[in-house]
């Protein structure tokens, strides 16, 4: 991917909208199957004749150039059409996560300033809770039947609008101009919305189908979310940049997982580190099959997830002859910063090698100073060609400026990069968590146990996970005398916070560490970890339904 010592010219050239890539693929290969989203298969013909109709529909509700639309949508046709016809319309596409509700829901609308949002029709309520707090919203699409409009807000169903004459073109949508908003975990405040512009989402998708050496003969399945950038760059437009067809799958299943690769005859998946323990490289689970079986006999060669412990790939590599990759860091506003390129071997625990040709990347210490190689750092980054970096935080024009202090993009995060230029991820530096592939806003989480009345004082904080990534851990005071329990106050949050962000462990004290300007330390909360008096949803009997 280039060397440090002889790097290419800084330029903008060979750069690309997601629609042009779907024109190139119609005319080249308009009739061949282009997607599989839960068993239900899509030519680019018939993507791009849908993502029309929806983009003549949403036209003519005021939607114009620069406009932004929200989805709340599982995996299904509706999204990827929904994702496209949003494109077409050259508006903005805003993914909601699908665990979102109440003052989570709001705040992304709300703050995006969406004038439309596509609801699956299982998840309308939610929206219908929201909606007359949200001044710009005028327009609510059902993917399914329509429902009465009340208020300003007018709802439409999935037949009135697909049954639109299609956009004979659409506005005109530069590389320069913003794709999509994709929210990340808040830190010390509300979520942020990146914002990314169309040739930073083909980028990453042609970086990413770089380093997997993927072709037009391959195959990529995941089960991954359509409202996470993972899915959408590397499914659909990764698809569209490289080539072959992607399936995607409505949800992950551990019971279904081969069962899937096998129907796609998949050559690749794209998965979460968390998801390949529960795979079959960590306990013997007699559902998944040893190398030797039929269904581990299949034509799938690469499974992508991370972070992945050598543990873990080794017994990939010896139950079904696959090493797991994990050879890449990035995040969303920059991405990729280390990559694997072919040929590349990677080192135990590194995150592949510093992708030179298009970023500088640094290790700083507290004062922007570079460390010493080999030593721990915050990972900041310097895009070495045009449109590589995010634009910036919608709406937040200083939280754009702090992340780009002194010229580089700070990461948040602590790495080392050793002598032969592999990039080692370290921790976290922020408050903020990541469980199961979610990120985790501590201070939304915070502002959620802050209502309940008998809430005192409380910090929300991550706590190692068997799975990898993060657990979630709320440390309060309560109210003396309030009679309320650990469990009790999880049953409270249940229908309050999405199912990702509710807190494996719960615990009571009569008060919390904190420096001497009264901030608490949640480093030393991290550090204590599970106590002895920490109450744990896990074998506390207590269930609940993931929605």
């Amino acid at each position: 991917m280039g060397d440090q010592n002889n790097l290419p010219v800084w330029t903008n050239r060979d750069q690309w909208t997601v629609p042009e890539l779907l024109a190139a693929r119609l005319e080249s290969d308009p009739d061949s199957e282009l997607l599989d989203v839960d068993g239900e298969t899509w030519t680019a013909a018939q993507l791009d004749r849908a993502a029309r109709r929806l983009a003549a529909a949403l036209t003519g509700y005021g939607v114009a150039k620069g406009d932004r639309v929200a989805t709340l949508a599982v995996n299904s046709s509706a999204a990827v059409v929904t994702l496209f016809g949003v494109m077409q319309a050259g508006a903005v596409a805003v993914p909601v996560n699908t665990a979102f509700k109440g003052d989570y829901l709001h705040h992304q609308l709300a703050d995006s300033g969406a004038g439309v949002v596509v609801v699956d029709e299982e998840l309308a309520d939610r929206v219908r809770a929201v909606a007359g707090d949200v001044d710009t919203l005028k327009h609510v699409i059902v993917a399914g039947a329509g429902q009465e409009s009340s208020g300003s807000v007018t709802w439409h169903g999935w037949d009135e609008v697909m049954s639109a004459d299609p956009a004979a073109g659409a506005p005109d949508v530069g590389s320069t101009d913003l794709n999509v908003l994709i929210y990340t975990g808040g830190t010390t405040g509300p979520s942020k919305g990146c914002m990314l512009n169309h040739n930073y989402t083909v980028t990453v998708a042609r970086q990413i189908a770089y380093q997997w050496e993927r072709t037009a003969a391959d195959v990529v399945w995941t089960p991954l979310p359509l409202f996470h950038f993972n899915a959408y760059a590397i499914a659909l437009v990764g698809t569209l940049v490289a080539g072959g067809r992607a399936a995607i799958h409505r949800k992950f299943s551990v019971s279904r997982f081969w069962p899937e690769i096998n129907r796609v005859e998949a050559t690749m998946a794209s998965t979460l580190g968390s998801m390949l323990p529960l795979l079959g490289g960590d306990e013997d689970r007699p559902e998944m099959p040893r190398s030797g079986d039929a269904a581990a006999n299949t034509t799938l060669r690469f499974i992508s997830g991370a972070p992945v412990s050598e543990g873990v790939a080794r017994r990939w590599v010896e139950r079904f002859g696959i090493r797991p990759f994990d050879g890449g860091y990035g995040t969303t506003e920059a991405s990729l910063l280390s990559l694997l390129p072919p040929g590349t071997k990677n080192k135990p625990g590194a995150a592949g090698v510093l992708n030179s040709e298009y970023w500088d990347v640094r290790v700083f210490d507290e004062h922007d100073n570079e460390v010493p190689t080999g030593e721990r750092g915050e990972i900041v980054a310097r895009p070495r060609k045009a449109d590589m970096l995010y634009d910036g935080y919608w709406g937040r024009p200083q939280a754009t400026l702090d992340s780009f202090r002194n010229l580089w993009h700070h990461s948040g995060d602590l790495g080392r990069v050793d002598e032969d230029g592999y990039l080692y991820f370290l921790d976290r530096k922020a408050d903020y968590l990541r469980r199961r592939g979610e990120n985790v806003s501590s201070a939304e989480l915070e502002a959620v146990f802050a209502k309940h009345e008998a809430v005192v004082d409380l910090a929300v904080h991550a706590v190692p996970s068997p799975l990898g990534e993060d657990d979630i851990k709320v440390t309060l005071v309560v109210r003396e005398g309030s009679g309320l329990t650990e469990e009790a106050l999880f049953r409270w949050c249940v229908d309050r916070v999405p199912y990702f962000a509710l807190p494996s462990y719960v615990e009571f004290r009569a008060d919390l560490p904190r420096t001497d300007l009264g901030k608490i330390l949640k480093r030393q909360l991290r550090e204590e970890g599970v106590t002895p008096t920490t109450w744990c949803r896990e074998g506390s009997g207590v269930t609940f339904e993931r929605r």
